[in-house]
């Protein structure tokens, strides 16, 4: 397991920030590397969407965790051909008041389950930039959020 974690004070309220996070289509717009994302079926704990990267990779992604207006989570799998089952990504967002600056916190956190020994090494290396892409969603959510 590889985890990877980034946090900001953004200066909205914590509804205004959920209202962008909770919704799956306002994904491209604030996480890095999403190209596009639609609803499957459900709502909240249990939807199901389907989010594509911007290299073009496919991941179906389940709703695992829901606690409004505080916490969202959800849980990759890479889908098509070649894809491994064992391979997974779960991201976090969770969403404090920020009780002396006002506005949220707001945390980011990427877990990731490489497919084999090779993977985890791959990915240890690029580790610099998941976090450099967690630090480029929080700014553009810091953009979405404030204008409302």
């Amino acid at each position: 397991m590889i985890l990877v974690e980034r946090s900001a004070h953004v200066m909205a309220p914590v509804e205004a920030v959920w209202d962008v996070v909770q919704r799956a289509e306002q994904l491209p717009a604030w996480l890095a590397g999403v190209r596009a994302a639609e609803v499957l079926s459900g709502e909240g704990y249990g939807r199901r969407q389907l989010v594509q990267a911007g290299r073009g990779a496919a991941h179906e992604a389940e709703v695992i965790a829901y606690q409004e207006p505080s916490l969202i989570g959800w849980r990759e799998r890479a889908r098509g051909a070649g894809a491994r089952a064992e391979a997974r990504t779960e991201i976090y967002v969770q969403l404090t008041t920020g009780e002396e600056e006002g506005g949220t916190i707001v945390r980011l956190i990427v877990v990731r389950w490489p497919a084999g020994p090779v993977k985890a090494a791959l990915l240890r290396l690029g580790l610099r930039r998941v976090g450099a892409d967690l630090e480029e969603s929080l700014a553009r959510l810091t953009d979405l959020a404030a204008v409302g």
